[in-house]
């Protein structure tokens, strides 16, 4: 069932209420047994359907971008989402407000390329180190650091050299995010100056 219409889960779940409305259907209400149970099945239909977790490049004319562009790019998200959540989990795990807040923007930063690189695939090469390297090793820094700042007597250095790496790592995050924003805009400079010589030429200004 994996793959279609999302993974196990939304079948299990979708399966699991279905089965308990058909239950109260016809213990509770008395409907007849086969009303309960096409209402049931309508029911599980409808929540595979609308519990199947969302696919890669959903809603992208993918017919319009080069096969081994999506290929290339879906393998780097595929490795970078998991990352990416872990981040996110880290952040919610840490106390310390000041930290919390640094992972929480790692996160941000890191879920806002994976956006980008979803909605512009060709743009994957360019944050490929950023996808592979830079957001798991920043996952596995802040899942650290949390594990050490959740000890009853945490070693103080240990956590100020884990929270210098993650310091640091903002910076990396910013500017692969930076880079990401500027490939995007690579031909504004092109498009501003051709608006202006179309200016020029048509109302001579």
């Amino acid at each position: 069932m994996r793959g279609l219409f999302g993974n196990d889960w939304n079948w299990i779940a979708a399966g699991l209420v279905s089965a308990a409305l058909m239950i109260g259907l016809s213990t509770l209400t008395h409907f007849p047994f086969l009303v309960s149970t096409v209402i049931s099945v309508l029911v599980f239909a409808g929540l595979v359907f609308v519990l199947a977790p969302r696919q890669l490049f959903e809603g992208l004319d993918l017919g319009s971008i080069g096969g081994g562009q999506v290929a290339f790019a879906r393998e780097l998200l595929s490795q970078a989402q998991p990352a990416a959540d872990r981040l996110g989990a880290a952040a919610s795990s840490i106390a310390d407000r000041d930290m919390k807040a640094k992972v929480k923007n790692l996160a941000d930063i890191a879920a806002d390329v994976i956006a980008r690189v979803e909605a512009k695939p060709a743009s994957a090469a360019s944050v490929r180190r950023f996808l592979t390297y830079y957001v798991p090793q920043a996952a596995e820094v802040a899942e650290g650091y949390a594990t050490l700042a959740d000890r009853r007597a945490p070693n103080r250095q240990r956590l100020a050299s884990v929270g210098a790496v993650i310091a640091k790592l903002q910076d990396a995050f910013a500017h692969y995010a930076d880079s990401l924003a500027d490939s995007e805009l690579g031909t504004l400079d092109v498009d501003l100056r051709l608006i202006q010589e179309s200016l020029k030429e048509d109302i001579g200004r």
